[in-house]
C-alpha cells in the first residue's frame, strides 16, 4: 500500500461509506428532551427525528423557537459522516431510522433516491432552480451550498519564500512534494467532490493525474476533519502539510487582525449542495415537512454560515459581511453531471482506491 494512504477502508464494500459532509460544528443541535418512547414533547405535534451527518450544528436558540411555534420536539440522530448517513438510509429504505434527513449531497445522492428512501414533498418555499436536482428534485430540497477547493496556508508559503499553487496540475509539481492532504474520495463527500474536479479536468485520464498526484507525496486520510484538523498547517498545532481540500468559505474562518492566513484556490473548486428530505415511511411527515419548511426560513438560512461554514440557497438570507472579502465563491466551478456520476461512480471509486493504494 502506498505509504500516504491513512485509514483508508479495508474493502471495496466500504466504497458506499462515502462523504464527510459540508463544514460544521462538532456537536449537533441540542433538542429539548423527550421521553425514551418517543412521544412527549413539543405542545401537540409529538416528537420528529431527524437524521443527519455528524457535523449538523444549529443555534439551540433556533431550535426551541422551532419547537415553540411548530409544537412538535427535534430529536436528532447523527449517522456518523454524511456518507455512513447515505448508506444507512440507502439500506433502511422500507423501515426508515428518522421523519427526515438533511446531508445527503450532489454528489452521493443517487443511491438512497434509487432505494426510494425519500418521499415526494414541495416545500412551502422553493430554492432557486439552480440547485435542484434533476432527477429528485420532487423529493429532496437544496439546504445549503458550498465549493469544495484546494486551500493553503498562506503564511506558511510566505514564510517558505514558496509561490503557492494556483491550479490542479501544480499539485504534481515537485515544488508542491508532501504538502497535500485530502479527504479520500471513498470516505468523504468533499474527498469525492474533489475527485470529480479532477474528472471534469482531466477526463478519463483521471488516473493518470492521481497517479502522479501519489507519486508527489499526497496524503488521503478519511475525512475533512482529519484532514484539516489533523495535518493542515493552518488547522492543526502540529500539522505538517499547508494544502489541503476544504471549502471556498474556509478561509474567512482563520481571519485574524483584519486578515485571512488561507486562501481557496477558485480554480480548483466543485460546488457542492446539500438537500434534506422526507423519508418515504416516516411516522411523523408531517413533522419532518415542518423540519424542512423551518430550514428554508430566513433564520435558519442566515444562521448557517456561521452554524455549519456554508452559503444559504435562499435568496433572502444574510451572509456575514467579511464572507465578500475572505470568502469569495468560484465563477466556473468544476461540475460534473449527476447522472454520469450515479453511472459512473461505484466504478470510478475502486479504480481510485486502486491508484491511491499502490
Amino acid at each position: 500500500m502506498h505509504a500516504p494512504v491513512r485509514a483508508l477502508t479495508a474493502t471495496l464494500a466500504a466504497l458506499t461509506l462515502s462523504s464527510c459532509s459540508l463544514m460544521g460544528g462538532s456537536d449537533p443541535a441540542e433538542p429539548s428532551s423527550s421521553a425514551s418512547d418517543g412521544t412527549t414533547g413539543g405542545t401537540s405535534g409529538g416528537t420528529v427525528v431527524l437524521a443527519t451527518h455528524e457535523s449538523f450544528h444549529l443555534p439551540k436558540k433556533l431550535v426551541r423557537e422551532f419547537e415553540e411555534e411548530s409544537g412538535y420536539t427535534l430529536e436528532v440522530r447523527a449517522a456518523g459522516d454524511a456518507g455512513t448517513l447515505a448508506t444507512k438510509l440507502s439500506l433502511t429504505a422500507d423501515n426508515p431510522i428518522a421523519d427526515a434527513a438533511f446531508g445527503i449531497d450532489n454528489t452521493f445522492a443517487s443511491r438512497p433516491l434509487g432505494e426510494g428512501a425519500f418521499a415526494s414533498f414541495s416545500p412551502t418555499t422553493t430554492p432557486p432552480d439552480e440547485y435542484a436536482l434533476a432527477d429528485g428534485g420532487d423529493r429532496l430540497v437544496p439546504i445549503d451550498s458550498a465549493s469544495v477547493c484546494v486551500n493553503v496556508d498562506t503564511d506558511w508559503f510566505d514564510r517558505e519564500g514558496l509561490e503557492p499553487p494556483q491550479t490542479l496540475d501544480d499539485l504534481t509539481d515537485p515544488a508542491y512534494a508532501d504538502l497535500l492532504v485530502t479527504p479520500g474520495a471513498s470516505t468523504s463527500s468533499p474527498g469525492m467532490a474533489f475527485f470529480l474536479a479532477t474528472v471534469a479536468q482531466y477526463g478519463d485520464d483521471w488516473p493518470d493525474y492521481w497517479t502522479d498526484l501519489m507519486a508527489n507525496g499526497a496524503e488521503v486520510v478519511d475525512g475533512w476533519e482529519d484532514a484539516y484538523y489533523g495535518d493542515f498547517t493552518a488547522g492543526a498545532e502540529n500539522g505538517t502539510r499547508p494544502i489541503v481540500v476544504s471549502y471556498d468559505s474556509s478561509p474567512a474562518f482563520t481571519v485574524t487582525d483584519g486578515r485571512t492566513t488561507t486562501a481557496a484556490l477558485l480554480d480548483t473548486c466543485f460546488r457542492q449542495v446539500e438537500y434534506a428530505g422526507v423519508l418515504a415511511g416516516a411516522d411523523n411527515p408531517d413533522g419532518a415537512e415542518a423540519l424542512i419548511d423551518w430550514m428554508l426560513g430566513d433564520e435558519v438560512q442566515s444562521a448557517l454560515p456561521e452554524s455549519m461554514y456554508v452559503f444559504p440557497v435562499m435568496p433572502g438570507a444574510t451572509v456575514p459581511d467579511d464572507w465578500a472579502e475572505f470568502a469569495p465563491q468560484p465563477t466556473s466551478p468544476f461540475e460534473v453531471a449527476p447522472d454520469e456520476i450515479a453511472a459512473n461512480r461505484e466504478q470510478w471509486l475502486t479504480e481510485w482506491t486502486d491508484v491511491v493504494s499502490r
